[in-house]
């Protein structure tokens, strides 16, 4: 298998401005836990190694709990997270995979009753974010863990 293309050395304007995208979205309405549980559960279900590896490991270094790492794929069964991060997970999915007749009404409501107005645009910028970043990072194969000095993310101690 060949080499992929550098996505990020080959177009640098439109890799800064969508990290200055991500800053943005880090800085807006919903804390940085639910905003670590939202970019593993896309990364999981879009299938990027390279996303999944690193947000895991930046929220390992923010204080997450292992097991709560772990029981993201099952955060429906798991009784490890709160109404409002089960609201954002919902959100996530929904909007990772949309649905073939749009996002339920079900699940805008559950939404809405755990987060602002404000709170479920800015959790709906970081889903679109977390999408695009796992899209070019699994059709560019970026390998994980490739970026985790420049990252701090060796840090983590999850070897």
């Amino acid at each position: 298998m060949s080499q992929r293309v550098n996505a990020y050395s080959q177009s640098p304007e439109l890799f800064k401005k969508f990290v200055e995208f991500g800053a943005l979205v880090k800085s807006g309405a919903i804390e940085s836990s639910i905003l670590h549980l939202v970019e593993i559960r896309a990364s999981q279900m879009n299938g990027c190694a390279f996303c999944l590896d690193m947000h895991v490991k930046q929220a390992k270094i923010h204080g997450e709990r292992e097991l709560r790492l772990h029981h993201v794929a099952i955060w429906r069964e798991s009784t490890l997270f709160s109404p409002r991060e089960r609201a954002a997970l919902a959100w996530t999915e929904a909007l990772t995979q949309l649905p073939a007749h749009g996002v339920p009404d079900e699940v805008y409501e559950r939404v809405r009753t755990q987060l602002s107005e404000k709170e479920i645009s800015d959790l709906s910028f970081a889903i679109m974010s977390i999408n695009a970043w796992n899209r070019i990072n699994v059709g560019f194969q970026t390998v994980p863990g490739s970026a985790d000095k420049a990252f701090g993310l060796d840090k983590a101690k999850l070897d």
